[in-house]
């Protein structure tokens, strides 16, 4: 299979057309680009999210440690 040239670029538009109508592929289109937007949003929503779960755990764990060290330094007096 070959790269698409603008040949076989129109065939498949006018099959498009001819299938779906004119009036139809716009609202189709729109409808994919707000799924396209509402994926990547949920993406950079999760992101900040595993952000701030990834800095609560280390603020967690760096608590835990120095009160371990309290601990312990009072156990060896």
């Amino acid at each position: 299979m070959g790269r698409l040239g603008w040949m076989e670029i129109l065939v498949i538009v006018v099959l498009l057309v001819i299938l779906f109508g004119h009036k139809s592929i716009p609202g189709m289109m729109k409808n994919l680009a707000d799924g396209v937007n509402v994926f990547k949003r949920e993406m950079r929503d999760s992101a900040k999210k595993d952000d701030k779960n990834d800095k609560s755990h280390v603020k967690k764990t760096t608590a835990k440690t120095k009160t371990y060290k309290k601990v312990n330094n009072k156990k060896q007096k």
